[in-house]
């Protein structure tokens, strides 16, 4: 049985190798590996078409919608999107409430929500009487919300990353979370794929350059 002393008394690079090999133990399996690959490339595709049909769309509706509409849903429309963003905060709260690693995700989707309701609000109210408390609300409580909610998830997501990194041996600073590759990427190394390798970048151990975000 390896205690505490004996864990101090090893090298970084004894405790990273001891790492890796508790890893392995943990994740046996090499098809999480691909299963994950494939996920990454058919997202890859996904965005790539996504991105091209909305450039078309965006086109099109630039050169063929009217500049005002009137619609027979609006009540149900903003009631609905209001809905789905007290759901939204309902969620984060729970999910601080309890410690779930959720909240990163429900921080993300609640800090879009807040941004989509500015931009809408602003948009629809422009040249209207109501435009100017629009744009304040939106200046003052929409955005600056949203801004924390992002903010809060960048701070949680970095710290798991860093809990996985020292786990793994990792002993330089910090790289940016642009810089971190998704855990699983590859079939026999599920956790130390978070630092990139392969173009020269940091891998578990060594110093990502000291950039930090």
């Amino acid at each position: 049985m390896i205690n505490e002393a004996d864990l101090r008394e090893m090298s970084p690079g004894e405790r990273r190798k001891l790492a890796h090999s508790l890893t392995a133990v943990d994740y046996p399996h090499p098809m999480l590996g691909i299963y994950l690959a494939r996920g990454r490339l058919l997202g890859l595709l996904v965005s790539i078409v996504a991105c091209a049909v909305l450039i078309g769309w965006i086109i099109v509706l630039g050169l063929t919608l009217h500049r005002g509409f009137h619609t027979h849903h609006w009540k149900g429309a903003w009631v609905g999107f209001d809905l789905i963003l007290l759901f939204a905060f309902a969620a984060t709260g729970w999910a601080f409430w309890r410690g779930r690693q959720i909240v990163i995700a429900c921080l993300v989707v609640t800090g879009t929500l807040l941004c989509c309701d500015a931009w809408f609000d602003v948009v629809l109210d422009a040249r209207t009487p109501g435009f100017w408390l629009s744009l304040l609300s939106a200046l003052v409580v929409e955005l600056p919300l949203a801004a924390l909610a992002i903010a809060g998830a960048r701070r949680l997501l970095r710290m798991t990353s860093e809990v996985l990194m020292r786990s793994q041996g990792y002993t330089g600073a910090m790289p940016r979370l642009r810089g971190m590759r998704l855990v699983g990427t590859s079939a026999d190394r599920p956790l130390h794929d978070l630092l990139a390798d392969p173009d020269g970048e940091a891998t578990a151990g060594s110093s990502p350059g000291g950039r930090i975000a």
